[in-house]
This record gives C-alpha cells, sequence and structure tokens, in this order.
C-alpha cells in the first residue's frame, strides 16, 4: 500500500490550491466555496474556466519554480483537478505543503505502463496488453500473434488523443511510419502501450472518494457512452446485474485502499460479453462520468474531494434520482436554450469563451426522481 501524510481538519476559512483550471477545478472550486473555504488555482492559461469563480488565480508555468513555492506557500493543502502536471512540479509543491492524492498517485496514473503494471500487480484484471519502446516491438507482436490492438502513449493521452488502432497485417507493417505520428521520429524515443480490443457488453465507470482515515464511499456504478473517443453520455444507474454493479464497486474500493487514496478516484472499467470485469484506466480526480451527482445525489463528488482532502468525514452517497449527463462538446453548446425550457434538465455550462470541435463547453443533466 502506497503511503502519504495524514492531515487534521482544516478549519473554514482555510485556503485549498488546486493545479490546473479547467472545468473540473471550476466544480471543486464552487464546492469548497460552499463549505467555507477560498481557493487559489494554479494555471498558466488567463482565462481559466476554475480561475472565475475562485478568489485567487496564479498565473504561471508548471515550470515555474519561484511562482509553484508562492503558490503553495500560501495555501493549506493541495489537490489537481487534471492528472498530467509533471511529477517535477507536484514534488515541488509538496515540500511546502500537503498535496492529495501524493505525487506516488499520480506518478502511477499518469503512466499506462505503471498504471497497468501495479493493476495487475494487485490482482486487478485489465486487457491483455505489452509495453512498447520501439517501433520494432510492434512489428514482433504481430510476429508472436498479435492481431488486433490499440497503442497508445503512455503519457498525456486523453479523449483519443496520442492513440492508434492496428487490426490488420498492413497497419503493423506500418508500425514506423505510426510511431514517427506519435512520437516524431521512426528513432525516436517513446514510451506505449498495446493493449488487445475486447469485445465488451459496455464501458463504466466508479467515482470512490477515500479519506486519510480510511473511509471510503462509492458512486453508483454508471454506464458510459463514447463518441470520437470523447465521453458523451452517462446513464446513472448502469443497466448491469447486481453481481455486476457489486463487483465493480467492490474493485474501485480495492484500488483506492491499496492506492491510500486521500481524494477522489474515477476507475474506468470494461464489463466483457462473459460478464468479466477489466480495469481500462484510473483517474485520481474528479471525472466526466461523475457530474451527474452534482444534480442526482444527496452528495457529489466535488463535495467528497474537499471532505477528504480537508481532513472531514465523507458523506455517504444516495442517489435520489435516475440520471443522464449529455456533455456539450463543441457546438453542441448552441443546443442551451432548448435544455433550459425542459423542466426536469440542469445545464452547467463552464465559462469557456471559445468554441472548438471537441472541446468540452458544458453538460446537462436530465434528472428522474425515483417513485
Amino acid at each position: 500500500m502506497l503511503e502519504t501524510s495524514e492531515i487534521s481538519e482544516l478549519p473554514r476559512g482555510s485556503v485549498i490550491g488546486i493545479m490546473g483550471g479547467g472545468q473540473l477545478g471550476r466544480m471543486a472550486a464552487i464546492a469548497a466555496s460552499r463549505m467555507g473555504y477560498s481557493c487559489n488555482i494554479f494555471c498558466p492559461d488567463p482565462e481559466s474556466p476554475a480561475a472565475e469563480v475562485s478568489k485567487w488565480h496564479t498565473c504561471a508555468s508548471f515550470d515555474d519554480v519561484a511562482a509553484l513555492e508562492a503558490f503553495a506557500k500560501s495555501v493549506d493543502v493541495i489537490t489537481c483537478e487534471i492528472e498530467h502536471v509533471p511529477s517535477d512540479t507536484l514534488k515541488c509543491v509538496a515540500e511546502f505543503t500537503p498535496l492529495h492524492p501524493g505525487v506516488r498517485v499520480f506518478e502511477i496514473c499518469q503512466d499506462r505502463v505503471a498504471e497497468k503494471s501495479f493493476l495487475n500487480q494487485i490482482g486487478i484484471a485489465t486487457t491483455n496488453w505489452l509495453a512498447i519502446t520501439s517501433p520494432d516491438q510492434i512489428q514482433e507482436a504481430y510476429e508472436n500473434g498479435w492481431r488486433a490492438g490499440i497503442l497508445k502513449t503512455a503519457f498525456a493521452g486523453y479523449d483519443g488523443k496520442g492513440q492508434f488502432r492496428l487490426d490488420s497485417k498492413e497497419h503493423f507493417e506500418d508500425a514506423k511510419n505510426i510511431w514517427a505520428q506519435l512520437f516524431g521520429a521512426t528513432d525516436s524515443a517513446g514510451s506505449a502501450v498495446f493493449e488487445e480490443i475486447v469485445e465488451f457488453e459496455l464501458e463504466m465507470s466508479v467515482v470512490v472518494a477515500r479519506n486519510a482515515k480510511g473511509q471510503i464511499e462509492a458512486f453508483d456504478t454508471v454506464e458510459n457512452i463514447h463518441k470520437n473517443h470523447i465521453l458523451a453520455i452517462t446513464h446513472a444507474p448502469a443497466t448491469i446485474s447486481d453481481a455486476s454493479r457489486e463487483a465493480a464497486s467492490t474493485i474501485a474500493s480495492k484500488i483506492a485502499d491499496e492506492l491510500n487514496i486521500q481524494g477522489v478516484l474515477a476507475i474506468e472499467m470494461f464489463l466483457t460479453r462473459s460478464g468479466e470485469i477489466l480495469v481500462n484506466e484510473l483517474a485520481p480526480r474528479p471525472h466526466n462520468s461523475g457530474h451527474w451527482t452534482i444534480d442526482a445525489c444527496n452528495t457529489d463528488q466535488f463535495q467528497q474531494l474537499i471532505r477528504a482532502i480537508c481532513g472531514l468525514p465523507l458523506t455517504t452517497p444516495k442517489r435520489w434520482a435516475d440520471a443522464e449527463m449529455i456533455n456539450l462538446i463543441g457546438d453542441d453548446i448552441e443546443q442551451t436554450p432548448d435544455y433550459l425550457e425542459m423542466p426536469n434538465a440542469h445545464l452547467h455550462l463552464y465559462g469557456k469563451r471559445e468554441v472548438r470541435e471537441g472541446r468540452k463547453m458544458g453538460h446537462v443533466t436530465i434528472v428522474k426522481p425515483l417513485t
């Protein structure tokens, strides 16, 4: 089990530092404000969505050591709304102020090779996979019987970026060109994973919170539907058997415990057609598939995050409505007037000024109260 330092309960009026300034930071800052805390957002974007609703904004690069030190000394605890903050940056701020989850947790979740190795070491099933460091190894995989898989960069990939599907002999023969597209040149150093393609019944996820005392609380398992590798719709709860629901929650809780998480962890999974659950990815932060909790639960993933990092007891989540969370991506933002006329639709816009293809501009949660 990984180690992390325990903090005492932070009194109201304390300052929370959030690394990253996107919509997850924005919603975390709103939750913090409701609980009597202020936030300082560390983000290089002067138009950060999170900074827009926070008391302070440290607008600086993640490699600005002086700014990082000043930021860390200005806050009482630090967390991240993205997992791809450089490790050296995290180590820098952690020298001065408690960081939750800890540096090692982020290092595992930033690196697909480290992440899958960790999961397999603690007995969690994943798809079959190979660690790849050169295009020659891709061709060797074909020679060793691999016929279909997805090549993913080990670092910084998200929403389908840094991925290639290889499912023909020609793809494997073109490995050097694919490698060059991922890493810049055929002889560039790089780290990737090659994952076997599995036939799954559905994609699902569980968001779980854990505090310093080891209290663990999981939200309902949800079903996720992706379009162009970006989460489009989340259904809460997932339409799965009680056995699968219990198994998914047990897996999520075990991972959170083994990582010794103090914060929130999202676990993305596949439910195969044979009923097996395979873990795909981890995110040591609030997650897009957990946004429904804001409008359909007695607590939400952002409140749980603030409770966990501030040393407070967690709330046991109870869903009071079925929910459908719909991401507003790019031009979907133009549908806002339609949702405003729906009495059971809860609209959340992220304050992003520029509309771009594939950019998450907001989300809407449509709720159906339980009877």
